[in-house]
């Protein structure tokens, strides 16, 4: 059993590590096999022989005592008591019945499921008895564990087995048999989306939620008709609300209320006199974070609502029932950032649900969540907003400063938008890129604002499809500035083979097109071809063929003409986005004041001439309409791109036709606000 070697003395057998194999023993005389040593003679014989015995039985006992130690068994048991399964283990309570899945889901109460880390320390072993601590931690909120200890104990079986005992206090000291674990949580103070000066853009606002108690409505079809009509009389502070379904449900009855939409408070007390007497609806008072109005800045920001079942799917553990969360927007990428932690209590609860725990086991203090600061400006986002008011399709308008980059407007339509257009559409901006192949054409000399450019009816380019102005214009051999101001596409069709293959894109890169942007949120900066063939030059030179932008990338555009270098926009301050890009080159002086002159044209004389009185600053600015459907050249998006003081910006409407139907409008209604 001992890998050891024994030598005898009168005191008895001691270890001998020198050597290997088996010693002799010699007797009497001293001699024998190995001459190790000798025993004692007659005289202290019976000492030795006392000693021998003695040490015999010693060495009978350790055999006894080493085997099987509980080490696996409580390992075992930890790893079977953190996955709700002991397999083969034998567990038991101290009382000798069965620990079940049942009893373990009970006495765990909120935690069931959420898999705690158990450590388990080395055991104490007493003869057949064994005990041992139990290092327990529990994740119970969002970043939150909760640690603490407790003993297991075993007891050696006839088989030599190892017998666990779980009761209540294995789970925490302080259980009983008939306790359970209740988690309570209480949220942390959400942190403010802020504008450009520091200011917040969102706060905690109170909301009132409109419910229905069906068994309490005696007229399902008439209380719907007269709530639908309220509500639509208040359709710009909450958009199109559907309640066609609204009457069967109540006719459906049960129990349960019904919630049919939350108000900020501003919004109900407009309609308050009509809906509150109406017998079955209820009115629930709450509070929530909020942008000033339903429509600011929507789409970028996001809102914060109930967590949904999605959400939760997606984040195991990390949230329940009635926790608040970002649901689009920033409020959803900076969710983390902005919700904090909220405050954690595990309790044994008391005997109902009103009275107050029988005893608190752990607690940790919410912590407010962190501001998020972006570069918007309310004055300009509001103006944004109202030019865009009343657009029926998807629409987007987005301001830069031009003095530093930063992005003072995110609007989108109809109602604030869905979806954030705004940065990340991905459309042809059709003839505002025309300000983008002038500038080539400016800066490698091909042209000056003087030269005169055909601008026939139709052009074809070799190996594309034939080329038309709108409604089939002709201005004939004009000037280049001129062409710009009237927009000809078949005059910019034939300069872009003087850009050749790649030119077209390495001039969009100076002003910012093309090129990885981090602004802190997703964003397009824009495509054009490269190593494009004749007719895809000809396309792309007055902005269709491959050729594809987002508001934002435009309105950049427009603040570097203005500059005179191009800066990324910036949106998000802090935290800092992790990539921004290197400021763009230097534009040559003299091909940016052509360009400049030339785009002051497009307002005084040219296709965005119904704009030329608006009051303020002289606005510089190129239209665009952008043919989206090969089969259908009457769908078409509406742009303009331009600057005015310290403001560059790009509008889009989407199938808005014409420039000068949908976005040229919308650009005066915006400049003239901001007067």
């Amino acid at each position: 059993m001992f890998d050891r070697k024994f030598h005898v003395h009168e005191f008895g057998i001691v270890a001998d590590n020198a050597g290997s194999g088996p010693r002799a023993f010699t007797y009497g005389d001293g001699h024998g096999e190995g001459n190790d040593m000798a025993l004692p003679g007659r005289r202290g014989l019976r000492r030795w022989t006392a000693g021998l015995i003695g040490s015999a039985l010693l060495v009978g006992g350790l055999s006894a005592c080493s085997s099987t130690p509980p080490d696996d068994t409580f390992n075992r048991f930890a790893q079977g008591l953190a996955n709700g399964d002991f397999g083969s283990l034998n567990v038991t309570t101290s009382a000798g019945q069965p620990v079940s899945k049942d009893m373990l889901t009970k006495l765990e109460g909120d935690l069931a499921g959420k898999k705690p880390a158990i450590k388990v320390d080395k055991p104490a072993v007493k003869n057949d008895s064994a005990t041992a601590t139990l290092s327990y931690s529990w994740p119970v909120g969002n970043g939150v564990k909760w640690d603490y200890k407790s003993l297991v104990k075993a007891q050696k079986a006839k088989d030599d087995k190892w017998q666990v005992y779980f009761d209540a206090a294995t789970l925490h000291p302080d259980l009983t048999a008939t306790d359970t674990i209740a988690i309570k949580r209480t949220a942390a103070d959400r942190g403010n989306i802020l504008d450009g000066s520091g200011a917040p853009l969102t706060s905690k606002q109170k909301i009132i939620t409109v419910r229905v108690q069906p068994k309490e409505v005696n007229d399902a079809d008439g209380t719907v008709k007269i709530l639908d009509a309220a509500l639509k009389s208040v359709k710009a502070d909450v958009g199109d609300i559907d309640l066609s379904a609204l009457p069967q449900e109540i006719k459906a009855g049960g129990t349960a209320p019904i919630d049919v939409i939350s108000l900020r408070e501003s919004t109900y007390v407009k309609i308050r006199s009509t809906i509150h007497d109406l017998a079955g609806l209820y009115f629930g008072e709450s509070s929530r974070t909020l942008a000033p109005t339903s429509t600011f800045a929507k789409a970028l920001l996001g809102r914060v609502g109930d967590v949904t079942k999605e959400v939760m799917d997606k984040n195991p553990g990390k949230y329940q029932i009635g926790d608040q969360v970002g649901l689009g927007g920033l409020q959803q990428q900076y969710d983390d950032l902005l919700a904090g932690s909220p405050g954690v209590s595990v309790v044994i609860p008391g005997a109902d649900a009103n009275a107050e725990p029988k005893k608190v086991l752990f607690t940790a203090d919410p912590k407010p969540g962190a501001a998020l600061k972006t570069t918007l400006d309310p004055t300009v986002q509001n103006a944004a907003e109202a030019a865009l008011a009343g657009q029926q399709t998807r629409s987007a308008l987005v301001a830069v400063r031009i003095s530093d980059g930063a992005i003072v407007a995110v609007a989108n339509g109809p109602n604030g938008g869905d979806l954030n257009f705004a940065l990340t559409a991905q459309v042809p901006p059709g003839s505002t890129f025309k300000a983008v192949t002038a500038l080539g054409i400016l800066d490698n000399g091909s042209a000056n604002a003087n030269t005169v450019v055909p601008c026939p009816k139709e052009y074809t380019a070799q190996g594309g499809t034939p080329i038309h102005n709108a409604h089939d214009f002709v201005l004939g051999d004009v000037p280049l500035h001129v062409n710009f101001a009237q927009s000809c596409n078949t005059a910019f069709a034939q300069l872009g083979a003087k850009l050749g293959p790649d030119g077209l894109a390495a001039t969009a890169k100076t002003v910012g097109i093309g090129i990885p942007w981090d602004l802190g949120t997703p964003a397009f900066s824009g495509t054009v071809a490269t190593g494009a063939d004749s007719a895809e030059q000809a396309a792309a030179a007055f902005g269709q063929g491959k050729t594809q932008v987002s508001p934002v990338a435009l309105a950049g555009a427009a603040a570097a003409i203005a500059r005179g270098q191009w800066q990324q926009p910036k949106l998000i301050t802090e935290p800092a986005p992790a990539k921004p890009a290197e400021p763009g080159p230097q534009l040559k002086p003299e091909s940016v004041a052509a360009l400049k002159q030339m785009m002051r044209e497009v307002v005084t004389d040219g296709t965005a001439k119904s704009i030329s009185s608006t009051p303020g600053a002289p606005l510089y600015g190129k239209t665009g309409t952008a043919e989206y459907d090969n089969n259908d050249p009457n769908k078409t998006h509406s742009w303009f791109m331009g600057f005015r003081g310290d403001i560059a910006f790009a509008v889009f409407v989407e199938n808005g036709g014409l420039s000068s139907d949908a976005a040229v409008p919308v650009a005066g209604k915006f400049c003239a606000a901001l007067k």
